[in-house]
């Protein structure tokens, strides 16, 4: 019985070693399987310092773009936003301003300052003026001096005239109250349109006009004043003074009515597109200051005179209240005047 049961447990004890031994290579390529990233990084070499410092470098440049895209999103979500305000029409942004009834009381004080203290300035400047006058020397020319101022006038004058009866003025007149009646600009049309009857006038009247050169002292009287303009000196006599300050003078009294008429239309600052502004010579009479010169001092008036007509105010000068003024007269204040001219006695 002995004999019989050996061959059995030998073929027994070899099947379950070669049991075991298969069970161990499976448990091995298993673990090889499930692992794969543990054995791979048992290989992978590590970083270097200069690998480093590019990684970094990578994550610190990734960040910056991350930063440079949100910062264009935000800018244009801002644009976005403001784009329907940027549609407004200008003349709507640029309206002037609606006072307050205690504005309109503190701005009637400023205005009644300014006119006592205008007022006291002229008084002053008059009586420099009076102390000049008494201080000149009625200096004449000598007579080939006057002769060649007389045939310098007569030129002036005649190309003045020529100047007024071009046909391109009045083209441009009808083509500025075209482009107002288009946009409704009611009251600066009729201010346009006075200003061109105001022209008419004076033109007819230079038309008929006849003039005694030799007897006016403008064209005998030697220079006594100096001015200066655009950096540059100019000399002239009293009459000549008189005539800037009449420029000025005119284009105040109609820059006050284009800038009250712009604010009347509650249309935006612009004195430069008024027709009175481009024309420039209202008062002008073709003597004693050529055209262009004129023409300057007419819009450094007129300039003054829109701003304080546009915004109420009397910064610059004020109302003809006296007897003899009309009702829509507005006065230069005569140290603005004095400020823009610059004039300054001759001396010996």
């Amino acid at each position: 019985m002995s004999m019989q049961l050996a061959p059995f447990v030998i073929t027994t004890l070899m099947g379950s070693m070669l049991a075991v031994s298969g069970m161990q290579g499976s448990a091995q390529r298993l673990a090889q399987v499930q692992s794969p990233g543990q054995a791979a990084q048992a290989q992978e070499p590590e970083e270097t310092e200069e690998e480093k410092e590019k990684k970094k470098k990578k994550q610190q440049q990734e960040q910056k773009e991350q930063q440079e895209r949100q910062r264009q999103q935000q800018q244009e979500k801002q644009r976005q936003q403001q784009q329907p305000q940027q549609k407004q029409p200008q003349q709507e942004r640029e309206r002037p301003p609606q006072l307050t009834p205690q504005q309109q009381k503190q701005q009637q004080e400023e205005n009644q300052r300014q006119k006592q203290l205008q007022e006291q300035q002229e008084r002053e400047l008059q009586q420099k003026r009076q102390q000049e006058q008494r201080r000149l020397q009625q200096k004449r020319v000598s007579q080939q001096e006057q002769q060649e101022r007389i045939r310098r006038q007569e030129a002036e004058l005649a190309k003045y005239r020529k100047n007024l009866e071009a046909k391109h003025r009045q083209d441009i007149a009808e083509r500025d109250a075209r482009i107002l009646e288009q946009q409704k600009r009611i009251a600066q049309l009729r201010a346009q349109r006075e200003y061109q009857e105001r022209m008419r006038s004076q033109q007819a009247a230079l038309m008929r006009a006849r003039y005694d050169y030799r007897n006016d002292p403008f064209y005998y009287t030697a220079p006594n004043y100096r001015y200066r303009r655009d950096g540059r000196y100019y000399q002239t006599n009293q009459y000549g003074i008189r005539q800037l300050e009449r420029a000025l003078q005119a284009g105040y009294n109609e820059g006050f009515r284009a800038g009250r008429a712009d604010r009347e239309d509650r249309w935006r600052y612009d004195p430069r597109s008024a027709f009175g502004y481009q024309d420039a010579n209202f008062g002008y009479d073709g003597r004693y200051v050529r055209q262009d010169e004129y023409n300057h001092y007419f819009r450094e008036g007129f300039q003054r005179g829109y701003e304080d007509g546009y915004y109420g105010r009397q910064n610059y000068g004020r109302r003809n209240d006296s007897d003899s003024g009309i009702n829509d007269e507005w006065l230069i204040a005569g140290a603005v005047i004095a400020a823009i001219i610059g004039y300054e006695l001759l001396t010996d």
